[in-house]
Formats: C-alpha cells, sequence, structure tokens
C-alpha cells in the first residue's frame, strides 16, 4: 500500500468510483520502476542520543531501500522527503552523491573526534543501487585513509564486493560487520523481504567474512512472534556453524506509518496468521501494536518479551555466541589536511 504523507495537507485519491470511471492513480499505472533522486547533503553524519542504540554516530548514503522489507522502522523517515513510507519508500531512492567528500571534510575537522561510525543505521547501504554508484566502497576508502573505525549491517551478499578493504580495516581493529537475518523459511522471506539475498546466501557471507578474519555476528531482527519467532534456535546455530562470533536481536517495532503498513501486509499475505501475529504484538506494548519507550520500542515487555529474551540469551551460550566483546581501535586516527603526506 502507499498511505498519505502524514505532512501532507492536500490527499489525492479515488473517492467516487462511480463518477470518475476512468481515474487511475499514478502509482498504480503501467509497470511500477524505481526512481533515483540524487541530493547533496548538508550533513551527513548523524549523532545518535538514544539511549537503547548501541551506537553514537550513523551514516546512510541512501534513503529508501529497495529491499522492500515491510517491517522496516526506516519507512518513515521517507515521509521527511515528502514521500509516502509505503511503495514510496522502495521505488523512490534518494542518493546522496556527495556523501564521500561530506565525510572526508568532518574527518579533517578539528571539532571531529574519533568514534565509530555505523553504516546502515536506517537504510542498507548495500542496497541493489549500490552495485552502479559505489558509495559505500568510497566511504570505506575514506574510513581507512582517516583509519576511523566503522561498523556496518546489511541483508545484501554485494558486501562480498568490498572484502579488500575489509580486510585492510580490520588490520588495524577499525571495522565490525553484522548480517541481518530474520528467519529460515524462504517461502516467508519472500513475501516478508522480497529483494533481499536469500537466507542461504546470507549465512554463505558470514562464512567468508569470517574466513576472512572480519569480525562478523548475526542480527536475528526483527523477531515476529507467530510469524518466525520459532526460527531464533537455527538462525543462531547456523550463524555459529559459519564463523559468527557475536549476536543480536529486536523485535518488530511498528511505529508511526509502518503500523497500518504491516498490519495491512500481514492481512493479505498470511490472512489466516494475521490475526494471531497481530494480537501476539500487542501483548509486547500494552495492547496496542506499537511503544515508543526506550529499552521497550525494540524489546518489547511482558511475558512473551521476557521468553524471547531468555530464549536468545539461552541460544546464544549454546552456541558460544557473545562470549568476547569487541572493542574498536579508536587510537590511530589520521586527520589529514588538503596536500598532507603520510610520514613513514
Amino acid at each position: 500500500m502507499n498511505p498519505s504523507n502524514r505532512f501532507d495537507k492536500n490527499v489525492y485519491g479515488q473517492f467516487n468510483v462511480e463518477g470518475i470511471v476512468e481515474w487511475e492513480p499514478k502509482h498504480q499505472a503501467g509497470e511500477k520502476k524505481t526512481v533515483f533522486y540524487e541530493k547533496h547533503a548538508k550533513t551527513i553524519v548523524n549523532k545518535v542520543t538514544s539511549p537503547d542504540i548501541p551506537f553514537t554516530y550513523s551514516l546512510n548514503p541512501y534513503q529508501g531501500c529497495e529491499h522492500g522489507c515491510v517491517y522496516c522502522y526506516a519507512r518513515n523517515s521517507h515521509e521527511y522527503w515528502g514521500f509516502s513510507a509505503g511503495q514510496d519508500f522502495e521505488q523512490k531512492i534518494i542518493i546522496k552523491k556527495n556523501a564521500p567528500e561530506k565525510l572526508e571534510a568532518l574527518f579533517r575537522s578539528k571539532k571531529w573526534k574519533c568514534a565509530p561510525i555505523s553504516l546502515s543505521g536506517n537504510t542498507d547501504c548495500y542496497q541493489p543501487v549500490e552495485r552502479k554508484q559505489k558509495i559505500t566502497r568510497r566511504l570505506l576508502e575514506i574510513c581507512l585513509k582517516y583509519q576511523n573505525p566503522v561498523g556496518i549491517i546489511t541483508k545484501n551478499k554485494l558486501i562480498l564486493r568490498d572484502l579488500d578493504l575489509l580486510k585492510k580495516l580490520n588490520e588495524k581493529n577499525l571495522v565490525q560487520v553484522y548480517i541481518s537475518i530474520t528467519g529460515i523459511d524462504e517461502k516467508i522471506r519472500r513475501k516478508l523481504e522480497p529483494r533481499t539475498a536469500t537466507y542461504l546466501a546470507r549465512f554463505e557471507v558470514i562464512k567468508q567474512l569470517s574466513e576472512a578474519g572480519i569480525p562478523v555476528g548475526v542480527m536475528n531482527a526483527p523477531i515476529i512472534p507467530g510469524l518466525n519467532d520459532q526460527a531464533m534456535y537455527e538462525v543462531l546455530r547456523q550463524a555459529n556453524i559459519h564463523g559468527a562470533k557475536v549476536a543480536g536481536y529486536t523485535t518488530v517495532r511498528l511505529n508511526g506509518a509502518v503500523g497500518p503498513i504491516f498490519t495491512d501486509w500481514i492481512q493479505k499475505a498470511f490472512p489466516l496468521k494475521a490475526e494471531k501475529v497481530l494480537s501476539l504484538i500487542s501483548d509486547m506494548h500494552y495492547g496496542k501494536i506499537n511503544n515508543s519507550k526506550f529499552g521497550e520500542r525494540m524489546r518489547g515487555s511482558g511475558n512473551l518479551a521476557h521468553l524471547i529474551k531468555q530464549q536468545f540469551d539461552k541460544y546464544s551460550k549454546q552456541f558460544g555466541l557473545n562470549q568476547e566483546e569487541f572493542t574498536y581501535n579508536t587510537s590511530e586516527f589520521i586527520r589529514h589536511q588538503p596536500g598532507q603526506m603520510r610520514l613513514f
């Protein structure tokens, strides 16, 4: 669906079927194709102040995401660009062409104090358009040049293209990667995340990164009770078999426009499970489909949320995950200046 943007004063729609017999909304006319918009951002690194997010800075070279994951909380941010959080989020992609130049300018500034930057804090930095644009690769090159640590989370095997850079970053403990895996059932994945790499391909990415010595983990997220929660055991088991050393999880967060989008989707995609799934989600949020309270918004509360956490802790321990704490190296940052040469 393509719900109205909450910031729009006027809504374009079909309100009288009998009176407008040939009317067809623009977003349904003809073949749906992705449209790309180039933008020159004023700033590129965002400071994260939320107390329940485990990183301080994030960078998103793209807004919107062709992966089309129905549950994605980043859908809401698309409304700030004048688009819908629904189909527009998947079909109207904003490319921040000057992201590498902005990042380098930040690293050169004396205001910047070396700290890890997370790529894909909002949308996937390795979504399909990256294959052509190579903005994420250029960002990694700049992090390597200035020796600033970087974290990556993705569900696209395109990350293997940049294995050469990841190896060099890892030589000085400057990188950690999480691969997002929501389950093991391909029938669910094709509906839930229609344009993403298969689960088998993602486990293979973990294997190749691990064999290359890259610190890699699995993000089992989001857990959707009644739909994919039973897959946690196998996701963590397979992640460990393929070389993951750390793991994380979140439960589904249906904030803002994502709530009605997900509700519409589950009723169409899994009509026999819809009522149960929505009921279980509500049980974790005081009877509502969403709770924005820090600490609970991505984990939930109540008996079901507690059970999910218990299972995660048990399986993580069983498969040897999260036994060692990873610490980024922030001591070797180099603040290059224009025209400055490296001294050896």
